[in-house]
């Protein structure tokens, strides 16, 4: 594994954005499909702009959120902040930062939240598929040691590397990205079935963070709030409030807005 794709000359093509620019291709296509299909009143140009911002508010979220948590070292290096193609890109953060986007976004063309969060989750989810495989190029978001046979030795110029010289790893980023790949395989292929709008999102939330509570077991480079992993408490705030909205909304029932366009207000 190694961080650096192709070099030419001074410019340096990494696999960690590589795989940020080809999620965004991706869903761009996927987003595309699905406004088409849910007649929501957004051009070629508002659907790339959303992306885009979307994207951009993400980044700016997971790298704030990482950077709180790991204070004391960027408090000594501030200048590493900005650095985040060297990894350090917390999901949750950046969740919320890319949530705050979306919610702009809404309320700017008169979209329900839930319906156009039930677009953009499909493609998420494979975003961070193919992210988690930058990681794994990148070798950050590591596991502990182990002695299963396909245990990974990193790179020494990676985190992993550093961290655990010449020694198998857990490849948690490698179990995260079939994780991923799996939920995207499910609620992309169950997205057409008649239900309430926000039925996709939670199951989004609700299976992502199942999925994440259960590798974080194996992360070695997790975030800690006090004597907790900071993604397993929020996972686990995340598959109560899922499973409660999916319960308490029957968003499994399929409703007559639900399969309505919207019309943009005036």
């Amino acid at each position: 594994m190694h961080p650096v794709l192709i070099e030419i000359g001074p410019i340096s093509i990494r696999y960690y954005g590589l795989m940020y620019v080809l999620g965004i291709i991706i869903a761009i296509f996927l987003v595309r499909a699905e406004v088409r299909r849910k007649g929501l009143p957004l051009s070629d140009d508002d659907q790339t702009n959303l992306l885009l911002f979307t994207v951009l508010a993400g980044i700016i979220g997971a790298r704030l959120y990482y950077v709180v948590f790991n204070w004391p070292y960027y408090r000594q290096f501030p200048w590493e902040i900005p650095a985040v193609w060297r990894g350090g890109l917390a999901f949750h953060g950046g969740a919320l930062g890319g949530l705050c986007a979306v919610l702009w976004f809404a309320h700017r063309k008169a979209i329900p939240l839930l319906r156009l969060t039930d677009v953009l989750a499909p493609p998420l989810i494979l975003g961070q598929a193919l992210g988690r495989f930058g990681n794994f190029m990148n070798g950050d978001a590591h596991g502990v040691p182990t002695s299963l046979p396909w245990g990974v030795v990193f790179a020494p110029n990676t985190p992993a590397g550093a961290e655990f010289p010449n020694i198998p790893l857990h490849p948690t980023m490698l179990y995260e990205m079939a994780i991923n790949l799996g939920i995207f395989a499910y609620l992309w292929s169950t997205r057409t079935r008649p239900a309430k709008d926000g039925y996709t999102t939670m199951r989004y939330l609700l299976l992502y963070s199942l999925g994440r509570f259960g590798a974080e077991f194996l992360r070695a480079d997790s975030l800690w709030f006090g004597p907790f992993r900071a993604a397993q408490l929020v996972s686990l705030a995340l598959i109560v409030f899922s499973t409660t909205l999916i319960v308490k909304w029957r968003l499994w029932q399929p409703t007559t807005s639900a399969r309505q366009p919207v019309k943009k207000m005036a």
